[in-house]
């Protein structure tokens, strides 16, 4: 007969209770209400902030816009189309970001920072705040290096400082992203990387917004150069993906 010992039942409880994980993850979900054209409800989240990133149960990712009393507007980072009422939602405790990495020089990525050259994954190890604040006037770095675009007769007349912005403006069709992309071009800052030292490269950056897939074809076209190759990041966003120009104005 076997018989029951009260110091080894003791002793097992007491292992168990001394193993037992009381690590405990709370994560803030919430329930698709309606979702289309970009936007979606979302029942739930009430401790999410506002322009954190959330993940949608089939992996979309999407930034909490519009906080309401019983409900969150979503704007979705992706088509959408696999999300269905019902599925659940999670808060990342995230607020919207985008990693940054010198990886990303020589590539071209769309507005969600996703290469789309067809060249592999960019690694990056950092991020930063989409909305970040503008550093202040008095940390900044003055102007004090002049900037040749390349141009005589922009060189020859009007003075840009390195570090400044110039706003270019002229009625359509009268060259306005040709002399931006002639610079880019032929500014020695960045044509020329043999001859200018690392640390006083430009790097160019080329955006292209609601524009079609053979403007983009032939922008890329012109700018595949293995000359200044190294120092340009493309950045396209097609006019089918209008939705993300917002964020994409603040990278």
């Amino acid at each position: 007969m076997v018989t029951i010992r009260a110091d080894e039942i003791s002793k097992i409880i007491r292992e168990r209770i001394e193993q037992y994980n009381t690590e405990v993850k709370i994560v803030n979900t919430g329930t698709v209400l309606q979702v289309g054209d970009g936007i979606a409800r979302i029942y739930g989240l009430e401790e999410v902030m506002a322009g954190e990133l959330v993940e949608f149960e089939e992996g979309t990712i999407g930034i909490a816009l519009n906080l309401e009393s019983k409900n969150v507007g979503v704007v979705l980072m992706g088509d959408g189309l696999l999300i269905q009422e019902g599925s659940s939602v999670k808060a990342t405790g995230r607020i919207a970001q985008i990693p940054v990495s010198e990886a990303y020089l020589s590539r071209v990525i769309n507005a969600l920072a996703k290469p789309i050259d067809g060249r592999g994954e960019i690694s990056a190890s950092e991020s930063r705040l989409i909305e970040s604040p503008a550093p202040g006037i008095i940390s900044r770095r003055s102007v004090y290096e002049p900037l040749q675009t390349g141009l005589i007769a922009i060189d020859s007349m009007i003075p840009i400082g390195r570090g400044q912005r110039e706003l270019i403006i002229g009625d359509r069709q009268t060259g306005k992203t040709a002399v931006a992309t002639d610079t880019i071009l032929l500014s020695p800052a960045i044509a020329d990387p043999i001859s200018v030292p690392t640390q006083d490269m430009l790097i160019g950056l080329y955006i292209l917004t609601n524009g079609n897939r053979r403007a983009y074809q032939q922008k890329r076209i012109t700018f595949d150069s293995p000359l200044w190759l190294r120092w340009r990041l493309d950045l396209r966003i097609l006019s089918s993906e209008k939705f993300l120009s917002k964020f994409t104005m603040n990278l």
